[in-house]
């Protein structure tokens, strides 16, 4: 089968770059392959270090291989070194801390977050979560930035940004925040509040003393 699919991604490549199969089989061996082994090198590395800065010499809790491996997929396949850094953060703290029980939900969070909706995040789950649960937060600012709503929305803390107002729907649709709803049942991107799952995959993928 492994053999069947090389084949026919070099079929895919080969047009694509006026080639021969050859070559495209080639492409797809070595540097798809290259690629996957420097981001896992890099992603093995950064685990090496958070762990020696944590003064965390010794793994407390061994991971479940049906988690291991999509962890290892899922970081070797990141290109942003911001989100595969959330993916070293969560392995070191899932195998160091007995505070932090791995769900597979946040790898499945994580394997769906653009480094857009990752900021945003971590700029909502700053605050504190069991003092501003129930507190909507004002979206217009995002994602350097949120507020509470104290009082009526004004018009210039609407929300008018079509790229934050997507990373929204995505960070609503995969249960990390809680859109406000309009008056006939639509969706309101200048209000939103906090959920437990986003509230404990941010604290599964944060580091102590880190505000990443």
């Amino acid at each position: 089968k492994g053999l069947d699919f090389a084949q026919k991604t070099g079929q895919f490549i080969a047009p694509l770059i006026k080639g021969t199969l050859e070559q495209g089989i080639g492409i797809f061996h070595d540097k798809l392959c290259y690629i996957r082994w420097e981001r896992l090198n890099r992603f093995i590395v950064q685990v090496n270090t958070k762990m020696e800065q944590q003064g965390i010499d010794e793994i407390l809790k061994p991971i479940p291989l049906k988690y291991m491996i999509p962890i290892l997929q899922g970081a070797a396949l990141e290109e942003d070194n911001d989100l595969q850094d959330i993916w070293v953060r969560l392995l070191v703290n899932t195998i160091c801390k007995e505070s932090i029980e791995l769900k597979r939900v946040y790898i499945d969070i994580l394997e769906r977050l653009s480094p857009l909706e990752a900021k945003i995040l971590n700029t909502i789950y700053r605050l504190s979560f069991e003092k501003n649960r129930d507190r909507a937060l004002l979206t217009y600012k995002l994602p350097d930035e949120v507020e509470f709503e104290e009082q009526k929305l004004k018009e210039n803390q609407k929300l008018h940004n079509l790229d934050i107002e997507l990373a929204l729907a995505n960070l609503a649709r995969i249960g990390c925040i809680k859109l406000e709803a309009t008056v006939g049942g639509g969706e309101y991107f200048s209000l939103v509040n906090m959920t437990l799952l986003g509230a404990k995959f941010y604290e599964a993928c944060t580091l102590q003393n880190s505000s990443n």
